[in-house]
């Protein structure tokens, strides 16, 4: 059964429709997960930290396909709401457009300054040999990358959240049989980690391209459009939080190496690349349901169907709360086994990464509300108040706890950094909820 935008959303059906998104986002994040566990296992700590050190640079130039994906999904999904198609399909078709152009100018300046970023990053000798091969490979499939990211979202607002699914779990499973045959059969290393990745993510994005291109049974597809200054703009501010999210991560991700670096050495960097493999993974599940359910807030604002609306974010609400606690468990409980399995080989580094798991399990069960609430207002096409959320949460809090805990608690306050960080996100996503209730009539 089909399952449209304008449909009233039960918890079975409203799960049924975002699965598809989760589960795209869970094998997005394998990606690194996959080399990760490869890298760490049969070529080295080094190149392990190496990957774990450069890989937030090539995801800050990957995230502008992710903010014109989500951005531009929240705007065709309100002019389809408002029944214009045509224009709907000329504003998909001109961002695909820019994606792919801005992917080619990006890899190629990447690819230029890529060493003088690394040294600046702290890498030296070995290690920075290390970053520049694995990163230069990753830079020459970044245009697939940033297009496998949009079309992430634009695939569940062009009611095909299936198509989407299939494409990502090819992408995958591609990704983690390459690996195994690069690196545990051909001991191609480091260069085999970034291969595999690669291609995977050639097929993410390409595949799609070719679907859209092609006639099709869904609500989008590609047709003559020109250049539209007022699109690009309001799909970049409507993706701004998402964007900011991304860049944010990677660059608190920089800052968390570099006082675990400090204070532990090597070991901190490769404890803390395995525990943000974890949350990645995590993090997909909270950050796929806002993906799935952005068309579905979007389309019923532009059709003004406050009673789906509130129907929405009520449902979403509860089924977020008892994800958190539900993952929020599970860390605590897998921190020695997923901390095995990666780091295993070195005992001092088995317990630091453990101990830090532990740590990190308590942010899971509060992150959720924040991204979906930075979702929810850029599905509105408010940009805006998306962006405070995101900014506040991704930056200020984290970036002001993992400088000031640390003084008091040592390394355990830069585990502790993301709970309290994730806590006061929480409580001014329920401030900005709370405060625009009547103007979108939500409540």
């Amino acid at each position: 059964m089909t399952i449209q935008l304008s449909d009233h959303f039960t918890y079975k059906k409203l799960i049924r429709f975002v699965l598809p998104s989760i589960i795209m986002m869970i094998f997005t994040s394998i990606y690194s997960v996959v080399d990760g566990l490869f890298v760490s296992n049969f070529v080295g700590k080094v190149p392990f930290a190496a990957v774990n050190l450069i890989l937030p640079f090539v995801m800050i130039l990957g995230s502008v396909g992710f903010m014109l994906g989500t951005g531009g999904s929240a705007l065709v999904a309100k002019t389809l709401g408002e029944g214009h198609k045509e224009k709907a399909n000329q504003y998909f078709s001109f961002l695909i457009i820019v994606a792919l152009v801005s992917g080619i100018v990006f890899a190629v300046l990447g690819i230029a300054f890529l060493k003088p970023i690394a040294t600046l990053l702290g890498a030296e000798g070995e290690m920075l040999a290390y970053c520049v091969v694995y990163g230069r490979i990753l830079l020459l499939a970044l245009p697939a990358f940033m297009l496998q990211n949009m079309f992430q979202s634009f695939l569940v607002t062009a009611e095909k959240p299936n198509v989407g699914l299939a494409i990502t779990v090819a992408a995958g499973l591609t990704n983690i049989v390459l690996d195994a045959f690069f690196i545990a059969v051909l001991d191609l290393g480091i260069i085999g980690a970034a291969a595999a990745t690669a291609i995977s993510q050639m097929i993410g994005g390409i595949i799609p391209l070719i679907y859209f291109a092609r006639k099709n049974k869904s609500l989008l597809k590609f047709t003559k459009t020109q250049f539209m200054g007022d699109v690009l703009i309001k799909a970049s501010s409507n993706g701004a939080s998402e964007f900011l999210t991304n860049v944010s991560m990677s660059l608190v991700c920089m800052l968390y190496n570099f006082q675990l670096m400090r204070m532990v050495g090597e070991n901190g960097i490769a404890a803390y690349g395995v525990i943000m493999y974890v949350q990645f993974i995590f993090l997909a599940i909270f950050i796929g349901y806002s993906i799935g359910t952005a068309p579905l807030i979007g389309f019923n604002f532009g059709a003004s169907n406050h009673k789906e609306l509130k129907n929405v974010l009520k449902k979403s609400l509860i089924l977020i709360t008892l994800s958190g606690i539900v993952l929020m468990i599970t860390a605590f409980i897998g921190s020695n086994p997923l901390a095995k399995v990666f780091v295993g080989y070195d005992q001092e580094l088995f317990e630091l990464t453990a101990r830090g798991f532990k740590f990190y399990a308590v942010s899971f069960l509060l992150c959720g509300f924040s991204i979906f609430g930075s979702a929810f207002f850029t599905a509105l096409n408010n940009g805006l108040i998306s962006a405070v959320i995101s900014f506040l949460r991704t930056v200020v809090f984290q970036v002001a706890a993992v400088l000031i805990l640390p003084i008091f608690l040592g390394i355990d306050g830069v585990w502790s950094a993301i709970s309290v960080a994730e806590f006061l996100a929480l409580i001014v996503t329920i401030i900005l909820l709370v405060k625009f209730k009547n103007k979108y009539h939500y409540a």
